[in-house]
């Protein structure tokens, strides 16, 4: 029996912000010996010989470029839609999202188009800004103090090991959550501990403030990440963190890559114990 493909998703429009993710995606398909599947969702009315016959010579360039199989598919219908539907199919380990591209005007940016990111079974990188490193050397873990951290300090892991990257965690903390300190300072520690026996250089760091996206785009560009990971369901019971508005202000604003990860219902796979 042969082993599942690995699969990269890549929506476009043929637009400028959809050609930077898809340019974006090469490396992480080098280093996890991935197929590029291009999806281009049509307009109602759109010539669906024309829009074929754009896909096809997008795949060929971006083949000659990155020396990548690279696989279409076109489809019609609404694109949030339309791409989770094939997320669900092919399962791919990630998707690119360029965020200028019509999906993200008519979907990202709405809350029903921030559904295809935070309901996406795969990881979606949301890529807005136009200028990008080829590769990554610096990736931004936000933490709290919920189980499904666990999977996302997991994740930082694999994708610094793929790009040779460090790691930095920010540790945010609002008014009114003075009780949970000690028990996040704790927990950061244990975390940046974790992430340093992996491998990966990593620092720590705790900031106050009220505006949490902000906070964290704010200290992403003063530490120059290239990639800032979160998760897109709630992580802490008593206040949304990321999720809703946090989380699209988060995708909307930053120029910096954006990685969404919705928890999965799975047994937890990593090895530190709970600091409470």
């Amino acid at each position: 029996m042969s082993l599942k493909e690995n699969i990269i998703l890549v929506p476009t429009d043929f637009q400028e912000q959809s050609l930077i993710a898809l340019g974006q995606s090469y490396n992480l398909a080098r280093f996890t010996h991935s197929i590029i599947y291009l999806i281009h969702v049509m307009d109602k009315g759109e010539d669906k010989k024309s829009a074929e016959e754009k896909l096809n010579k997008l795949a060929e360039e971006a083949h000659k470029k990155s020396e990548l199989e690279i696989k279409t598919i076109l489809a019609e219908g609404n694109p949030f839609v339309e791409i989770n539907k094939t997320i669900n199919k092919l399962e791919p380990i990630l998707v690119f999202i360029g965020l200028s591209a019509k999906i993200s005007s008519k979907a990202i940016l709405g809350q029903n188009a921030f559904r295809m990111v935070r309901e996406s079974t795969a990881p979606v990188i949301s890529i807005k800004g136009k200028v990008h490193r080829d590769g990554c050397k610096t990736i931004l873990l936000p933490l709290d103090l919920t189980k499904e951290t666990r999977e996302k300090v997991g994740k930082a892991i694999e994708f610094a090991k793929y790009y040779g990257a460090k790691i930095q965690v920010l540790s945010i903390l609002d008014k009114g959550q003075e009780v949970y300190e000690n028990k996040l300072l704790s927990y950061s520690n244990q975390v940046k501990r974790f992430i340093q026996e992996k491998g990966v250089p990593c620092g720590n760091k705790t900031v106050r403030g009220k505006n949490v996206a902000q906070l964290v785009i704010n200290y992403a560009k003063e530490i120059d990440a290239d990639l800032i990971m979160i998760m897109t369901k709630a992580e802490i019971n008593l206040k949304e963190f990321f999720i809703g508005t946090t989380a699209q202000q988060l995708v909307n604003l930053s120029t910096i890559p954006v990685l969404s990860i919705r928890p999965m219902p799975r047994k937890d796979t990593t090895t530190f114990a709970s600091p409470y």
